[in-house]
């Protein structure tokens, strides 16, 4: 991330907007900045999404592969997760500055993931022991407006949404090499179930109270923080420590409660979003 330099007065400013529930921007401390949200728009992608929040903007495509299932989970199927941090979007990024970054949301994505009421990883299934779909999920920041990690996460959890996965059948098995056959219709595909794929939330401590949603002058005041994903069941499912400072015990707790609150708000929101893109999809769309 750029570094933004701000001065002495600046700063103090931007405590006493947190200390008095009243942000630069007019938001309280539990207040998101407007996104726009888009899906379907890579056409040559199994789904796909873009979604600003402010002033990041997050591209995602996603691609369906058959593959072999891991020996040690032959019924499931798998997801990777991929972040290139466009060097576009902030001058920090050009060569390799941006992988540091790009690896943290990728793992931290992982984590979120792995809990098993998220994503139902068995119905990547084809066939038990022989094949399976792996989803991979590429994610471009195209430009940085602080928040990124809970603008990728909704943007991850929205072109999952749109993702059609074809239709499968087994023709024959030829001795242990079992044959695959693919629909020829491409309306014959199904969706992946995304009611419990979490969303991320991030909290920064500013003084003796926290916030949602900080801008990048915000995260300069802030010392520590962290980033929870939150499914739609309020269940936590990965938690990241942010910042060099220290969270008191006490904070921490009513941190993750909060987050739990805001995270389980943001998911119904979402799927409303979602639900009325999928009934406008046959809009002509200006594709990437």
């Amino acid at each position: 991330m750029a570094e933004i330099l701000l001065s002495e007065a600046e700063k103090a400013f931007i405590h006493h907007s947190v200390q008095d529930d009243l942000r630069c921007d007019g938001r309280s401390r539990l207040d998101y900045r407007p996104i726009v949200l888009e899906t379907g728009l890579v056409s040559n992608a199994s789904g796909s999404a873009r979604l600003r929040l402010a002033n990041s903007d997050i591209l995602v495509g996603v691609k369906v592969e058959l593959t072999s299932p891991a020996p040690d989970k032959p019924n499931e199927g798998r997801i990777e997760f991929f972040v290139d941090c466009s060097a576009n979007a902030t001058p920090e990024f050009e060569g390799r500055g941006g992988e540091d970054l790009a690896n943290e949301i990728s793992q931290f994505l992982h984590k979120a993931y792995l809990v098993g009421s998220t994503l139902d990883v068995a119905e990547l299934c084809v066939l038990p022991g022989h094949q399976c779909w792996i989803l991979y999920v590429d994610i471009l920041i195209l430009e940085c407006g602080g928040n990124l990690y809970d603008a990728v996460s909704l943007a991850v959890k929205s072109a999952l949404h749109s993702t059609q996965i074809p239709t499968v059948k087994v023709a024959s098995m030829d001795g242990d090499q079992p044959e695959l056959e693919l629909s020829d219709d491409p309306f014959d595909t199904k969706k992946l179930n995304t009611r419990n794929l979490p969303c991320a939330v991030t909290l920064m401590k500013i003084g003796n109270h926290y916030l949602v949603d900080p801008t990048p002058e915000e995260e300069c005041c802030s010392a520590s923080g962290i980033v929870v994903a939150i499914s739609a069941d309020k269940k936590v499912t990965a938690v990241k420590k942010i910042g060099s400072g220290s969270l008191h015990p006490d904070t921490l707790i009513s941190m993750l409660k909060t987050g739990s609150e805001v995270g389980s708000a943001v998911n119904t929101i979402l799927t409303e979003k979602l639900l009325e893109e999928e009934k406008n999809e046959k809009l002509q769309k200006v594709g990437f």
